[in-house]
């Protein structure tokens, strides 16, 4: 295993290295990032984010074109690099953190971000007042759950997402129960939640996708939500492992034990099952 090590602006993590510059340019939406790859085959970044611009959608925005352009190749590299640029935003890992939460809500709020859709799209097909997030990763999803007035929880098999996502919780004072669970055994009790959301994470699992809905419905007491990319094929960079077609979403609608099954476009794929009431009782 990689050890991560970050000292005066430099973070350095599985072959990827990554060092702030010394001043933020102002005004910019996007900050440009550089990179080269040393005969070691180590990638340096250099950078100009700082505590005003460092969000989620900006630094997806520039690591993609990395990944365009060759420099970045891997889940491995991406998410490096992600760590690299947050933590290297200012001199305070806290500080970082807690900027790249606010700029990332915020982005989300607006509709800046190209996630905002798929957020909307996810909060409006809540049922009940209770939500787990399955698959939380920084938890954004259930952050802006929570500020809409849901009793949420959320699971992720990151023990680092999980703890990032209580930080900030508790920050911004919002009752957000964050735990690692896996998708495929949830540590939750049956029928303890109105609906049960997997937000782009399937498309992650190599394999029992139809165990991890069958374990969505068991604790759903109403409803499971599931949104998907469409991709032409999976992007390595995000850990994506196969492609869903909307040929796919029918096939785990009819391997599934649910009251009724809803299928659309929208940004995506979504699969939204009705739960049994037999399962919901």
């Amino acid at each position: 295993m990689a050890i991560a090590t970050l000292n005066s602006g430099r973070y350095e993590s599985n072959g990827v290295a990554v060092q702030r510059l010394l001043h933020e340019i102002p005004g910019l939406a996007a900050i440009d990032v550089k990179a080269h790859r040393t005969a070691g085959q180590t990638v340096h970044l250099t950078h100009s984010f700082g505590l005003e611009s460092i969000s989620d959608a900006a630094m997806v925005a520039e690591l993609l074109k990395l990944v365009e352009c060759g420099a970045l190749s891997g889940q491995a590299d991406f998410e490096s690099a992600a760590l690299g640029l947050v933590l290297t935003c200012a001199d305070d890992p806290a500080l970082c953190w807690q900027a790249f939460y606010d700029n990332s809500l915020d982005e989300l709020a607006s509709g800046r971000s190209p996630f905002a859709s798929v957020h909307h799209r996810a909060l409006s097909q809540l049922a009940g007042s209770s939500v787990l997030e399955v698959g939380s990763c920084f938890g954004f999803f259930a952050l802006r759950a929570a500020l809409t007035g849901f009793d949420v929880q959320a699971c992720d098999i990151s023990s680092g997402a999980v703890k990032l996502l209580r930080t900030a919780a508790g920050r911004l004072g919002l009752q957000v129960q964050a735990r690692v669970g896996d998708a495929l055994a949830l540590p939750y009790p049956d029928s303890s939640v109105d609906t049960v959301t997997l937000i782009h994470l399937l498309e992650h699992l190599p394999s029992h996708v139809d165990q991890a809905i069958s374990e969505a419905l068991r604790v759903a007491r109403k409803r499971v939500v599931i949104a998907v990319p469409y991709e032409d094929e999976p992007s390595p960079h995000f850990g994506h492992r196969h492609v869903v077609t909307p040929q796919t979403l029918v096939a785990w609608a009819r391997q599934a034990d649910h009251a009724g099954a809803e299928i659309f476009e929208d940004n995506g794929g979504w699969l939204i099952l009705d739960v049994p009431p037999a399962h919901a009782s």
